[in-house]
């Protein structure tokens, strides 16, 4: 039998803290977060300005949530790998390019969706 008591979950405030001091350090330390930051108050800004509906206005939310999520998972990841290694590897490298190539091919459809959404406000 083990002697570890099973695990308790944090209270719900310290979550939370957790949750945005996670968020606070990924913006300090990550370029990619500031552009894509900037980018969705750009974003937000022109959609309101033509006047996109309500629908595509929430698709518009869930695309930038989506973006903004996946750069905070690739920033855990990269932190991950740096810390099981410094040394360049192969299995590192591909870890640390296979999560940036998820934000990116996200942001990719993101656009294209955007661009639809533009087109369809404009027309």
């Amino acid at each position: 039998m083990s002697n570890h008591s099973p695990r308790r979950h944090k209270h719900l405030p310290e979550s939370f803290k957790d949750a945005i001091s996670g968020f606070v350090f990924a913006f300090l330390q990550e370029r990619n977060l500031h552009i894509q930051m900037f980018a969705a108050v750009v974003v937000i800004v022109f959609s309101l300005m033509i006047h996109v509906s309500l629908v595509e206005l929430m698709i518009v939310f869930i695309l930038i949530g989506g973006v903004i999520s996946l750069e905070l998972v690739n920033t855990a990841i990269e932190r991950l790998v740096d810390l099981v290694t410094q040394e360049e590897h192969p299995m590192a490298k591909a870890a640390k390019d296979t999560a940036a190539a998820a934000v990116w091919w996200f942001s990719l459809i993101s656009a294209i969706i955007y661009l639809f959404i533009v087109l369809d406000s404009l027309i």
